[in-house]
C-alpha cells in the first residue's frame, strides 16, 4: 500500500510539474508570436529571444511576478509599427499592457478580452482601426481603458457598461459614431470619461450624469443634442461640453435655454435621417435601446390627433418653458447677487470691442478662480486661505494690468501654444518684459487648498537659473489662470539643435559647457529646495524647457508648475516627454517619477547638447563610451572643443542615462563632477 500511495505522489508529482513547463512554454510562445507581430523587422525587441527566460528581466519591458507569470508589458514610447496579434491572449495572469505612443495598426483582436486579469490596458495614440470589440466588456477586472488617438470607427460597445471596475474610459480622438449608451451610467465608480472629437450623436443620458464618483466628462467636438442633464453642474470645469451646437439646457453659462423641439428623452438619442415607417431612426446605433410602444398602424394614426388636443399640447409647453425660464433667471439675478464683482459674470456676453471698452473704465479687482464651493480662497483676509498675506500682496496683478500687458491677448503677442496653456509676450506699466503663460482653469487641480500650495511653491523659487515668476491673476470670470514670468529673449534650446549649415546659430564649445552648468545648477536647486518636502521635482525638462537669455545663460521654465495642473495634464506631459526620448525607462513599470528621473532627461540633454542633435543614437552612445569624438560631437564646431572636458561631459551624460536609476548620480554630485571637469580643463 505505501508503494502504491508513494507511486502515485510521485505521478502526480511530475504530472505537475509537466504542467508547469508547459505553462511556462505558452507563455513564451505568446510572447515571440507578440513579438513577430509587434516588432516585425525585428529591431526594437532584439532581447526577445525563444531560448530566453521572460522572468529573468532580460526581456525589454516584460515583469512577471513571484510566481514566474508575465504580469506587466510596458512597451510605450518604443517605435513598434506591427500589429496587436490574438496570440496576446496566451498572457493569462497578464495585469498591465502598456503599448501607447508607437505606430501600431490593425484591429484591436477580439482574444483580448480573455486576459481577465487585467486591469489596465493602454492602446492609446496608435494608428489602430476598426471597432471596438464588445467582448471588452468581458473584462472584470479592468480599472483603465486607454483607446484615444487612433482611428477607431463603429459604435461604443453597449456591452462596456459591465466594467463596474473601470475608473478611466479614453475614447476621445477618434472617428467613433452613433450615441452614448446609457449603460455606462452603471460605471459606478468611474471618475473620467473623455468622449471628445468625435462623431457621436443623440443627448446625454442622465443616468451617466448621476455616477456619483465622476468627476471628469467631456464630449466636445461631436454632434450632440438635446437637453444637458442639471447634475452635471456638479462637475464644474470637469464637464466639456463645447463644439455641440444642439446641446441645451439651464444652469450653463454657454448653453441656451431648451425649446420644446430640443427637450427631448435625454436616455434616448436624437433621431437623424428620414422617417422610415413612421420612426425616424435612420443612423440610430444598436448601442441604443429604442422603445417603440406602439404597432406601425397605430403609429400612423396618432399622427391623426384632434386639433384639440394638440392645440392643450402646445399650451402645456409652453407654460413649462415660461417656468423654465423664471426659474434660470431667478438662478441668475442669486448667482450675481452672490459674486461681488457683477462683471464677471456677463463678460462672457460682451463682444470683445465692448469687453475693451469696460475694461478701460474700470479696474478688474483681483479675483481667484471660481471653485466648486464659490469662495475666493486668494480673497484678502479670507481666514482659511492658508496664502501669506505678504506673497498675496507682493505677487499678485490685476486683470486690467495682464490684459493691457499684452494688448487684450493679442494674436501679434502670442508665443506659442500647447494642449492647456498659451503664451504671450507682454509689457508692464513699468516698461519690463514679460511673458504670460494662460492656464485654462479646467487644467487646474481642482482643490482649492492644493493649487495654492502649488502656487505659494512656484512663489518661493530664486534662482539664477530659473525663469524667474513676477507675479500672478487667476480671473473666475475668464476661467483662467495667468503666471507672469520675466522674458527670456534668445527662445529655448531646441532651437540651437540641428543647425544646418548657415541656417542656424552654432554654440561655441565654452557656451556649451556654461550650458551644461547652468541647467545642472537649477535642477540642483530644485532637488535641495527647502519650502517641499520630499523634493521638488521638475518632471519635464527637455531642450523646449531650457531657455537662453542674452548672455547665453540658461534658465529651465516650468519649474514646480506641475504642482498647479492637474493629474491628467500631469500625465499627458510626461507622455509628450516619452515620445521625445526624455523620460526614464523606470517611470513605464512602476509609474513613479523620483530626482533620478530628471538626472536621466538632464542626461539627455547633455548628449544633445554635445551632439547638437535633437535624436540621440545608439551610435553616439557607443562613441560617448569609447571617446570616439568624430560619432557624438557636433560636426559644426569643426573640432574646436576641448577633448578633456568632451570626454568627461560624454562620462556624466552615460552616467546619468544608466538604465538603472541607482547607478546614475544624485545632482549634487553631477555638480562635482562638473567642477572637476573645469578645474581640470
Amino acid at each position: 500500500m505505501g508503494f502504491f500511495v508513494s507511486l502515485t505522489s510521485l505521478l502526480v508529482y511530475f504530472a505537475f510539474s509537466g504542467l508547469q513547463t508547459v505553462c511556462g512554454n505558452a507563455e513564451l510562445r505568446a510572447l515571440m508570436a507578440m513579438k513577430a507581430a509587434l516588432d516585425p523587422q525585428n529591431q526594437l525587441l532584439s532581447s526577445w529571444t525563444s531560448d530566453g527566460d521572460p522572468c529573468s528581466h532580460s526581456f525589454e519591458g516584460v515583469a512577471c511576478n513571484e510566481h514566474g507569470k508575465v504580469v506587466n508589458i510596458s512597451l510605450q514610447g518604443k517605435g513598434l509599427s506591427g500589429k496587436v496579434p490574438p496570440a496576446i491572449a496566451g498572457l493569462k495572469c497578464l495585469s498591465g499592457l502598456y503599448l501607447h505612443y508607437n505606430f501600431l495598426s490593425g484591429e484591436i483582436p477580439r482574444e483580448i478580452s480573455y486576459l481577465t486579469e487585467l486591469s489596465d490596458l493602454y492602446l492609446n495614440v496608435n494608428n489602430l482601426s476598426g471597432s471596438i470589440p464588445s467582448e471588452l466588456g468581458k473584462m472584470a477586472n479592468l480599472q483603465v481603458l486607454q483607446l484615444c488617438c487612433n482611428h477607431l470607427t463603429g459604435n461604443i460597445p453597449t456591452e462596456l457598461g459591465s466594467l463596474k471596475r473601470l475608473n478611466v474610459l479614453a475614447l476621445q480622438s477618434n472617428q467613433l459614431a452613433g450615441a452614448i449608451p446609457t449603460s455606462l451610467g452603471d460605471l459606478r465608480i468611474l471618475v473620467r470619461l473623455d468622449l471628445s472629437f468625435n462623431r457621436l450623436f443623440g443627448s446625454i443620458p442622465v443616468r451617466l450624469a448621476d455616477v456619483p464618483m465622476l468627476e471628469v466628462l467631456d464630449v466636445r467636438n461631436n454632434s450632440l443634442s438635446g437637453n444637458v442633464p442639471l447634475a452635471l453642474k456638479r462637475l464644474n470645469g470637469g464637464f466639456r461640453y463645447g463644439n455641440n451646437s444642439g446641446l441645451c439646457g439651464v444652469g450653463f453659462s454657454s448653453l441656451r435655454v431648451c425649446t420644446a423641439s430640443k427637450s427631448l428623452n435625454p436616455n434616448m438619442p436624437e433621431p437623424f435621417g428620414p422617417a422610415s415607417n413612421g420612426v425616424a431612426t435612420k443612423d440610430i446605433p444598436e448601442s441604443v435601446n429604442l422603445r417603440r410602444h406602439c404597432n406601425q398602424t397605430h403609429c400612423l394614426n396618432s399622427s391623426k390627433k384632434p386639433q384639440i388636443a394638440v392645440i392643450v399640447e402646445v399650451i402645456a409647453v409652453t407654460v413649462a418653458l415660461m417656468v423654465t425660464v423664471i426659474l434660470a433667471f431667478s438662478w441668475y439675478r442669486r448667482r450675481k447677487q452672490k459674486i461681488e464683482n457683477a462683471f464677471d459674470t456677463s463678460e462672457s456676453r460682451l463682444s470683445t470691442d465692448q469687453a475693451k471698452e469696460v475694461y478701460r473704465k474700470s479696474a478688474s479687482p483681483f479675483t481667484s478662480l471660481e471653485y466648486a464651493n464659490g469662495w475666493d480662497p486668494l480673497a484678502d483676509g479670507h481666514s482659511g486661505s492658508g496664502f501669506p498675506q505678504e506673497v498675496l500682496q507682493r505677487f499678485r496683478f490685476n486683470l486690467e494690468e495682464v490684459e493691457s500687458a499684452t494688448q487684450y491677448f493679442s494674436e501679434v503677442n502670442l508665443l506659442g501654444k500647447s494642449n492647456f496653456s498659451a503664451i504671450y509676450k507682454g509689457i508692464l506699466r513699468d516698461g519690463s518684459v514679460v511673458a504670460i503663460k494662460s492656464v485654462n482653469k479646467t487644467s487646474c487641480k481642482s482643490e482649492e487648498a492644493e493649487f495654492l500650495k502649488g502656487l505659494n511653491i512656484l512663489t518661493s523659487l530664486r534662482h539664477e537659473n530659473l525663469v524667474g515668476l513676477r507675479g500672478f491673476c487667476c480671473s473666475s470670470g475668464r476661467g483662467e489662470c495667468f503666471l507672469v514670468y520675466d522674458f527670456v529673449p534668445n527662445g529655448n534650446l531646441s532651437r540651437y539643435l540641428d543647425v544646418k549649415d548657415g541656417s542656424g546659430q552654432v554654440l561655441e564649445w565654452s557656451t556649451r559647457v556654461s550650458i551644461i552648468n547652468g541647467i545642472a545648477k537649477g535642477i540642483d536647486y530644485l532637488h535641495s529646495h527647502k519650502v517641499t518636502k520630499p523634493a521638488l521635482l521638475h518632471q519635464n525638462i527637455s531642450s523646449e524647457k531650457v531657455l537662453i537669455d542674452q548672455q547665453s545663460n540658461p534658465l529651465l521654465s516650468d519649474s514646480g508648475l506641475h504642482k498647479l495642473l492637474a493629474d491628467d495634464i500631469v500625465f499627458s506631459a510626461l507622455k509628450a516627454s516619452a515620445a521625445k526620448g526624455y523620460l526614464a525607462p523606470e517611470y513605464t513599470t512602476t509609474g513613479r517619477f523620483t530626482e533620478k528621473s530628471d538626472v536621466y532627461a538632464f542626461g539627455v540633454i547633455v548628449f544633445q547638447i554635445l551632439s547638437g542633435k535633437r535624436r540621440i543614437t545608439h551610435s553616439m552612445r557607443l562613441g560617448a563610451e569609447s571617446s570616439r569624438f568624430e560619432d557624438f560631437i557636433d560636426k559644426n564646431l569643426e573640432e574646436k572643443f576641448s577633448e578633456s572636458e568632451a570626454a568627461k561631459l560624454a562620462r556624466i551624460a552615460l552616467i546619468c542615462t544608466h538604465e538603472s536609476p541607482n547607478h546614475r548620480l544624485s545632482m549634487e554630485a553631477v555638480i562635482q563632477e562638473l567642477n572637476k571637469c573645469s578645474s581640470s580643463s
